[in-house]
């Protein structure tokens, strides 16, 4: 059930947090306006205008259906930095986003690429706190969506294998085929960083991971976590000395 009351934006200002415009859907109503999260009730507020004055409408998390927020005009930039391999440059863009856009869709996809960044800076400490925050507010991000699969590296760097082998069980049981791809795919990840350089290693790799990604996720929402489980799979190949078949994984991914 929503709350309105009348509110000067004047208290939104006053606000720690940031008003992002947007539109909110429940099962019987939709409305545009500022939304922010207010992680204490867990709970959106919304600020519209209503005969020319601002009201606050208070919409419980567990009775929103459906959230349409703007993509960040920063954020296509911010990611070609990381993919490219300039996350160092793209981690105070990114880190706005996630606080900005808390709880509010792109908060999880700057999420993904804050923590890839730090891995990449080799902090996996801090990728790990980035994606922690996240996960109180939304306890599914770590084992599904987009910023699961980085958080999971986070994990596997630090050696939390408990809480990482929670993750890909609740993934495989509960996720859509793109997380239970993504979810192999770490799992031939911990493989390798189990197993150590060793033939039996990449082989289970192989087997039980990378080569089930490509052969078994032919659809579109899979293309990613099939190209890069290719890439990882000719990998293995070159160290167990198949060479040709390592460059025919190379060649199926640059198909893709």
């Amino acid at each position: 059930m929503k709350k309105i009351a009348a509110a000067a934006v004047v208290v939104l200002a006053a606000s720690s947090v940031w008003a992002v415009p947007g539109t909110i859907k429940t099962a019987n109503d939709q409305k545009s306006g500022d939304i922010t999260w207010q992680r204490s009730t867990k709970s959106y507020l919304l600020t519209y205008k209503k005969n020319k004055t601002d009201v606050n409408a208070e919409y419980p998390l567990a009775d929103v259906v459906k959230l349409d927020v703007d993509k960040p005009a920063t954020f296509d930039r911010l990611v070609e930095m990381v993919t490219r391999g300039q996350g160092a440059n793209a981690i105070a863009g990114l880190s706005a986003i996630v606080s900005e856009y808390r709880m509010l869709q792109w908060d999880k996809a700057a999420g993904r690429y804050l923590v890839e960044a730090y891995l990449s800076a080799n902090n996996p400490q801090k990728a790990y706190d980035v994606a922690s925050g996240i996960i109180a507010d939304d306890k599914a991000a770590a084992w599904s969506g987009a910023l699961a699969p980085a958080y999971w590296q986070s994990l596997l760097k630090l050696g939390k294998n408990t809480q990482l082998e929670n993750c890909l069980r609740k993934a495989a049981s509960t996720g859509d085929r793109s997380t239970s791809a993504e979810a192999l795919l770490m799992r031939g990840d911990m493989i390798l960083a189990n197993g150590g350089d060793t033939p039996e290693a990449y082989r289970q790799a192989l087997i039980d991971a990378y080569l089930r990604v490509a052969l078994m996720y032919t659809d579109e929402p899979c293309k990613a976590a099939r190209s890069s489980a290719m890439q990882k799979a000719a990998s293995c190949f070159d160290k167990l000395g198949f060479a040709s078949r390592a460059e025919n994984m190379r060649a199926q991914a640059r198909m893709l």
